[in-house]
């Protein structure tokens, strides 16, 4: 039994949305706030919420954000008596809940021995398996050697799951299919991991076939006392990354609700858990639910059970390490109504998922209200650092029903509007318009089967006609008003535009109130207000639209108009495309990164498809296959190397002998 803590500082070790969201509460209960922040974040939001503000290093986070010496001396420097670890970063390691602990601070999570029980997927399910919760046939023996590996994956037998012991959020993750495809996702698997978590050790898992994901929130104080609070369906997920969030899990009746919840408190209870946590598990079609791990840390979509219970997750953390008893008893949670996150994120999901990172030129997101939570961590200068995650905001939809969440949520992404780098807001409305997402046929493997249907939104001609009538604008300012005008009154232009694949010329007559713009076949009257209201044939649009000037004088922009949201600038100046090319066999970066790993060397000969190497970007590993048949003529990256968008990494020779 614990007596009562006393702390009247909080310090946040994270940054973001997550941060801004534990500032929030912290500052409700009366605490003085400490943010931290490294080289990359000197403006962001977080900095500015916080009481009191410690620089902890430059932008990569070894050097800041887990650097535990670096925040351990932010909380002697700012007077912080506890600290709140958010996710990521350093939540789920053991080290820093004890070094908060020998330095006298309140770490707000679980002690470190429950953080190394569940925290390490092998020792939790060996855990599970004591305490008789379901777990699903697999290997989580301490023998990693490859061959062992190999025997226990034919004995297995595919299809199963190659997962890191360590760390979670998908990473360290492969599927496989085939056995002979085993040892090769095990390498890429320990890779991965190692670079995300410092270990390399493995377990597997027999695949269940379209399985859901359903995950019970507990919560425990540090009397002996735990409860659960509903389970959250976690299902819909693209590449094992988690997309759309929801509580209550669709289909989940009172019977199994008790069953998850009663089997992760027990799990909760045997590991000496204080605090908030997740029990992550596996649903059958049949119902049946297996293990899957636990994740001992406030959740990303930790907002789906609050606005289904009415709860504050943070503040009753925040009670729970201050020592308070849970006032709560499981009889007295209630869950009302229905909520949906989408988690917006800076990536192309039309062009591999690659992540964005730089300045955003401007964005907007729609006020709060009853049916919308908004938890974010942009500034008015926001920026995405390619150090660290790349989700932008999370998008929270309630309703009385499923239904009425999930038209809220998909109005509210209507009005977000992000310009400057690439989002997936128009992924995320695909999502949540699909028929299966509609009708809750839901796997943890059906957004990857059914994306490759939605096609990538594309400029059409009166897009192409308001960009082109806010680049005349956006010149005429420039160059002056009567720029375009001659002796016989206004003049028309021919202007070479392009938006990434999509170039077009277009012929501008100004004429009053606006301009006649000519596509192609298509003629449209565009007129343009102060603000970013567009008149396109006498049909006002709501846009977002910004330009700017470049260091050649020419004139560039964004435009978020009717569901297309993209850059688009002079022909002539366009910056290069930063992709690997499927015609030529130079593979260039089309991301900032680290080198992970090399597959190849100068002179190998490879085939289309065959795997090059891993950029780690994000906190992902992103693999980069050969565009073409050929001889690798030249080798332009090295493990450890960092890379910039348009870097050269591969030259491929095209080979017919190539084998």
């Amino acid at each position: 039994m614990s007596a009562r803590v006393s702390f009247d500082t909080l310090l946040v070790a994270n940054r973001g949305e997550i941060a801004c969201r534990i500032l929030r509460s912290a500052r409700a209960l009366g605490l003085r706030t400490v943010a931290v922040y490294s080289d990359a974040d000197r403006e962001a939001r977080h900095v500015a919420l916080a009481d009191v503000a410690v620089p902890i290093g430059p932008a990569p986070a070894q050097q800041s954000y887990l650097s535990i010496a670096r925040l351990l001396g932010a909380c002697a420097a700012s007077g912080a008596q506890a600290v709140h670890p958010g996710y990521g970063f350093l939540s789920e390691n053991p080290a820093f809940a004890h070094a908060c602990g020998e330095a006298g601070l309140v770490f707000v999570g679980p002690p470190a021995g429950a953080i190394e029980r569940l925290g390490d997927k092998r020792a939790a399910r060996h855990l599970a398996e004591r305490v008789g919760v379901p777990c699903l046939p697999g290997y989580d023996g301490d023998d990693q050697a490859p061959a062992t590996l190999s025997r226990e994956a034919a004995r297995l037998g595919a299809p199963l799951m190659v997962k890191a012991a360590a760390g979670g959020g998908g990473r360290g993750m492969r599927r496989v299919d085939d056995l002979a495809d085993f040892d090769a996702a095990c390498a890429a698997a320990r890779s991965e991991a190692l670079a995300a978590f410092g270990s390399g050790d493995l377990l597997l898992e027999r695949l269940v076939h379209r399985a859901r994901h359903v995950e019970v929130q507990v919560l425990a104080d540090r009397f002996g006392h735990c409860i659960h609070l509903g389970e959250r369906d976690c299902s819909t997920q693209r590449r094992h990354q988690k997309v759309v969030e929801e509580a209550p899990a669709p289909g989940v009746g009172p019977e199994l609700r008790a069953a998850l919840g009663d089997a992760a408190v027990k799990l909760a209870l045997a590991a000496g858990y204080v605090g908030a946590g997740t029990v992550e598990f596996l649903l059958d079609p049949d119902g049946r639910y297996y293990f899957l791990e636990v994740n001992t840390r406030l959740q990303v979509e930790h907002p789906v059970t609050e606005a289904i219970t009415g709860l504050d997750l943070v503040e009753l953390q925040l009670r729970v390490a201050r020592g308070e008893r849970l006032s709560l008893r499981q009889q007295d949670v209630r869950l009302h109504g229905h909520a949906i996150e989408a988690r917006l994120c800076a990536e192309d999901p039309f062009a591999g998922f690659v992540p964005q990172a730089g300045p955003i030129l401007a964005w907007r997101l729609p006020e709060e209200s009853p049916g919308l939570r908004i938890d974010h961590g942009l500034a008015p200068r926001a920026q995405v650092p390619r150090h660290y995650d790349s989700m932008i905001a999370k998008l929270i939809g309630v309703g009385r029903d499923r239904d009425e969440a999930r038209r809220r949520l998909i109005a509210a992404l209507g009005r977000v509007s992000i310009l400057g780098l690439a989002t997936n807001r128009q992924f995320l409305l695909a999502c949540l318009d699909a028929p299966e997402f509609v009708q809750a046929r839901l796997s943890t493997s059906w957004v990857d089967a059914a994306a490759t249907q939605w096609p990538a939104p594309r400029p059409d001609s009166r897009w192409q006609a308001a960009a082109t009538a806010l680049w005349v604008r956006a010149h005429a300012r420039l160059h002056g008003a009567l720029a375009d005008w001659s002796s016989t009154g206004p003049r028309a232009q021919v202007a070479s535009l392009a938006c990434g694949d999509s170039h077009w010329q277009a012929r501008i007559l100004p004429e009053a109130g606006g301009y006649l713009v000519s596509v192609g076949d298509d003629r449209h009257r565009v007129a343009i207000d102060a603000g970013d209201t567009i008149e396109i044939d006498g049909r006002v649009v709501h846009a977002h639209a910004r330009w700017q000037r470049g260091g050649s004088g020419a004139v560039s922009g964004w435009l978020d108009l009717e569901g297309v949201c993209a850059g688009f600038a002079d022909a002539s100046v366009l910056p290069p495309r930063h992709a690997a090319s499927g015609a030529s066999g130079d593979v260039r970066a089309t991301m900032h990164g680290q080198v992970a790993a090399v597959s190849v060397a100068a002179g190998d000969r490879v085939r289309a498809g065959q795997p090059l190497l891993a950029i780690e970007a994000m906190k992902m590993q992103h693999r980069v296959d050969a565009p073409i048949d050929g001889r690798v003529a030249e080798l332009g990256a090295r493990v450890g190397a960092q890379v910039t968008p348009g870097a050269l990494l591969v030259r491929i020779e095209p080979e017919e002998s190539a084998a």
